[in-house]
């Protein structure tokens, strides 16, 4: 039995050399939520903004998402187990749309990575690279939008890996957020740098 086999609903795949076939499917309130809680209550999520939420808190602002025209909540699975939660939004129909001049095809990403047991190398890339192409696989989106806390540096770090650049600071209601867009060829350009990366890398290891 395979992993497609094992995860019918997944919307989305694809195989990271070395690591494995990553699936996207739809979050599942009733199956998912006590682990969100888990997640997004820890201290590493502090930008998520849920630290003292309860679960029912929680389960409450995940049903308003998943019941929403435009806004979807995703579970991210490897080897049978989720490794992250993932939320995409229309930017048109989105309050950040009143910060820039927002344009028909802007989609917009919050990303949230499960604390591994085991260090598994460029598991952060390889994770926000699979949401990437799974959003570009979209002819409604032509832009990405993100707007994270400013005080946030490793997913700016990861943002800026990923060809994502930066505009200017708005004062959202909950946060100082630093908003930034990528298109898909940014993100192409992106992918040649690391591809550039990965060989000057083996060549070096190989002398």
């Amino acid at each position: 039995m395979n992993n497609t086999e094992i995860i019918p609903t997944a919307i989305f795949s694809k195989t990271i050399k070395g690591l494995g076939d990553i699936h996207l499917r739809f979050l599942d309130i009733e199956k998912d939520i006590k682990t969100i809680h888990d997640w997004v209550t820890k201290p590493y999520a502090m930008y998520w903004g849920m630290q003292e939420y309860t679960l029912e808190e929680v389960k409450l602002s995940y049903q308003q998402i998943v019941e929403s025209d435009h806004h979807d909540a995703f579970i991210g699975i490897l080897d049978n187990q989720p490794i992250f939660l993932m939320e995409s939004y229309d930017a048109l129909k989105d309050p950040i749309s009143a910060y820039y001049n927002t344009e028909k095809k802007d989609r917009g990403m919050h990303i949230l990575v499960s604390p591994v047991k085991k260090k598994i190398p460029n598991f952060t890339w390889h994770v926000f690279s699979t949401i990437l192409e799974y959003l570009f696989s979209d002819p409604q989106t032509d832009r990405i939008v993100v707007e994270p806390d400013v005080r946030n540096e490793k997913i700016h770090s990861l943002n800026k890996r990923a060809g994502f650049k930066y505009y200017k600071e708005v004062e959202l209601p909950h946060k100082t957020a630093a908003l930034a867009f990528c298109d898909k060829k940014d993100y192409e350009k992106a992918l040649l740098l690391e591809e550039e990366k990965n060989i000057v890398h083996k060549t070096k290891t190989n002398d």
